[in-house]
């Protein structure tokens, strides 16, 4: 066995776990009907003119199931939160009480779920491809080193295995992802 070539196919199979992770943050930032404070991730907000992740300024909740409640640790940004829900491209329209931040999730149409399918597929397609790539650049390491060609070859062969088995895992994501969207 080579060190070498052990430690390019760790860092292989790291890479491609880190792409799953990625993808899984993906897939909980898409709306399915059921209220999810992960839908919230990727909104920014302007805090004292730092754009600072809201998670970090204000505590979510979920009093039902079609709700979200916001509530800011400091109240002075309240409406730099009301203002970054409303440019997100969430298309959930912000209720302020005073308080906190009110977001009411109407039931999803079929239409729209079949949109949010497509886009679930979009991105497992990425992180397919990213998939991909990190076996190539794998691959390219691998050749770089001298090795036998039985060696090469059984290596070769462990980097594709691994990309088949993360390639079957995005595929499993995808399908519990469209089939939780489309559960009415």
């Amino acid at each position: 066995m080579n060190e070498q070539a052990d430690m390019i196919l760790l860092e292989t199979e790291e890479k491609m776990e880190k792409s799953i992770h990625a993808l899984e943050r993906e897939y909980a930032s898409v709306r399915t009907g059921r209220a999810n404070p992960n839908m919230l991730d990727r909104i920014m907000v302007s805090y004292y003119g730092v754009d600072t992740p809201l998670k970090q300024v204000a505590s979510i909740s979920v009093p039902e199931a079609q709700q979200l409640y916001i509530k800011p640790f400091d109240k002075s940004v309240l409406k730099d939160i009301e203002y970054a829900i409303n440019t997100s491209n969430l298309e959930l329209p912000p209720r302020n009480d005073g308080t906190g931040i009110r977001l009411l999730l109407p039931p999803l149409t079929g239409e729209r779920r079949r949109q949010l399918v497509k886009d679930v597929e979009k991105m497992a397609e990425a992180g397919k491809v990213a998939i991909r790539h990190i076996r190539r650049e794998g691959n390219e390491h691998l050749k770089k080193l001298d090795l036998t060609e039985d060696d090469e070859k059984g290596y070769l062969e462990d980097v594709q295995k691994l990309t088949d088995d993360y390639v079957a895992r995005v595929d499993k994501l995808t399908k519990e992802k469209s089939d939780e969207l489309l559960d009415v």
